[in-house]
């Protein structure tokens, strides 16, 4: 067993014993092999002296139990890490910043509070799941749809505190965004309620987030000012009839009229969620084989030139990109906005379209389980999450991380960063993770990223540390060019943190001022979003 630092053996016993008391014998987990499942199994430090411990692992059921955890750590300075469900893989899952941490695991409180499909929101606990919070909805027939991430076995607080995304509507699909109201509490042991829930007997928790003051919620997402208990979300109501739909233009710079176009087409609310892609990068994404002429020019130093690959796509008759576009809404309204669609896109020489799948709802087994896009229908599921970077790769491995940098939401934007990180790539002398074929992630509303996979070994260290190397001159090279990275893994967090670095890191100096006063003791996640407490702060200076 790891000890906490700075900690005798003896009195970390002794704060065990008080835990215990607290949340009960089977619920404070020493054991190794009960640790060993906390590790970021997907760490691209494994066995490594970086790579991060637990020292234990503490799973209250209540609020009142989280209280009495936080009032022990605050007695014997105990690092404490609370996680939700724990399962965003590839950004460090379970893996605290500060090693020899205790894990608060929320799994036990996992109640529904409240679900409203008139007024469309819920307020639900860390525990719950997109499965669970599904089920809830099927089993009660309510009608409302979940905007839902790749990984179903997530749940809606901790996605979206560490600003997770998913495939409908804008308002629905910035998760943090579509929050209402949060219950948190704070590391002298008080509860507080942010937004309308603040108000005593509140009727509006889930519906008007901003309350009176001050708003303070963002403080508790990619932060360490206190544990949450509590969070409410706008929900969407569940429409009559979906429809997916795609548009693919024949040229490389095509993507910039196309890029326009959805953009227009999104912030006037007549269409969702739109996928861009290259028909040449989908073989990649599906394992599947590309035919050797594509191999050979995904192996081009930096991925490739674009000339090369509008040749290849012109003689195999493929669109260099295709948008898939979803809509909701009244069959009549969703067909009228995609013909309206398909009459702007038209003004690109050589478009083409096509109709993707339909659904209606309320939805059939036989539908669901037809359909290809389960998430964009609010079927939680791992089928999109199965097509991420582990499936890329031809060699076996234990995992990946995720380089995740947002961009301009623009066609010019996607074109330069094609160039500058296929730069990088060959400056770095490794196979290129980008090329001219690769399509920007859209789960943000206003704003492209792409998420670029490095995979990760659990028995080969000298790869891990070129893949480590890699990832922070990326950081570097984004910085340089103003895209830095909307999330990260734990061992990577103080280096995107000091992208943010304006006026001489003045956010960052300001939020370690509010850390202090708030968390004097630092026994909150240090280190969580680059953010570490005083005593911890000047011991690494």
């Amino acid at each position: 067993m790891t000890i906490p630092k700075r900690m005798s053996s003896g009195d970390f016993n002794k704060a065990l014993e008080r835990f215990r008391v607290a949340v009960g014998d089977a619920w404070v987990l020493t054991a190794d092999d009960d640790l060993q499942s906390y590790r970021d199994p997907y760490s691209p430090v494994w066995d490594e002296p970086e790579e991060t411990k637990v020292s234990a692992v503490v799973a209250p059921a209540s609020v009142e139990q989280v209280q009495q955890v936080v009032a022990v750590a605050n007695e014997y300075k105990i690092p404490l890490y609370a996680v939700s469900t724990g399962k965003n893989l590839g950004y460090g899952t379970t893996s605290p910043n500060y090693s020899a941490s205790v894990i608060v695991d929320l799994k036990r409180m996992n109640r529904i509070i409240e679900v409203d499909d008139r007024r469309n929101f819920c307020i639900v606990e860390p525990g719950v799941s997109y499965f669970d919070l599904y089920n809830y909805l099927v089993e009660k027939q309510l009608r409302l749809m979940i905007d839902l991430p790749s990984n179903g076995m997530g749940g809606p607080l901790g996605n979206s505190l560490d600003h997770g995304n998913g495939y409908s509507a804008a308002p629905y699909r910035d998760h943090f965004g579509g929050h209402c109201g949060m219950e948190v509490v704070l590391a002298n042991g008080e509860v507080i309620r942010t937004g309308m829930g603040a108000l005593p007997g509140s009727k509006t928790w889930g519906e008007y987030k901003y309350g009176y003051g001050p708003s303070v919620d963002g403080l508790f997402a990619q932060g360490n000012f206190g544990i949450v208990t509590k969070m409410g979300f706008w929900l969407m109501p569940m429409p009559d009839f979906f429809l997916s739909a795609q548009v693919g233009v024949p040229r490389y710079r095509d993507v910039i009229p196309m890029v326009d176009e959805l953009n227009y087409l999104e912030d006037l609310g007549l269409m969702a969620y739109a996928r861009i892609q290259s028909p040449m990068e989908i073989p990649r994404v599906l394992s599947r084989a590309p035919d050797p002429e594509l191999v050979a020019l995904m192996a081009q130093p930096g991925g490739g030139e674009p000339d090369s690959y509008e040749s290849y796509a012109n003689k195999q008759n493929l669109d260099f990109w295709t948008a898939t576009m979803n809509f909701y809404g009244p069959e009549t309204t969703v067909r009228a906005n995609w013909e309206y669609a398909r009459k702007r896109f038209a003004r690109i020489d050589g478009a083409r379209f096509r109709e993707v799948e339909s659904a209606t709802f309320p939805l059939s087994a036989e539908a669901i389980q037809k359909s290809r896009q389960q998430v964009s229908i609010g079927v939680p599921n791992l089928s999109a999450f199965a097509l991420g970077a582990r499936s890329k790769f031809t060699e076996p491995t234990d995992g990946h991380l995720w380089f995740s940098p947002v961009i301009p939401r623009s066609g010019e934007a996607l074109i330069e960063a094609h160039r500058v990180f296929g730069e990088a790539f060959k400056e770095l002398g490794m196979p290129s993770r980008i090329g001219p074929y690769s399509g920007p992630r859209t789960w943000f509303y206003r704003a492209f990223m792409f998420v670029l996979d490095f995979q990760c070994s659990r028995s080969d260290t000298e790869a891990n540390q070129r893949v480590r190397k890699a990832f922070r001159y990326l950081i570097e090279v984004g910085a340089k060019h103003g895209w830095a990275e909307y999330r990260t893994a734990p061992m990577f967090q103080d280096d995107v943190a000091n992208s943010y670095s304006f006026n001489n890191h003045a956010l960052r100096r300001f939020t370690e001022r509010l850390k202090d006063a708030a968390d004097p003791n630092g026994i909150f996640s240090p280190g969580r979003g680059g953010i570490w407490p005083k005593s911890i702060r000047e011991a690494r200076q």
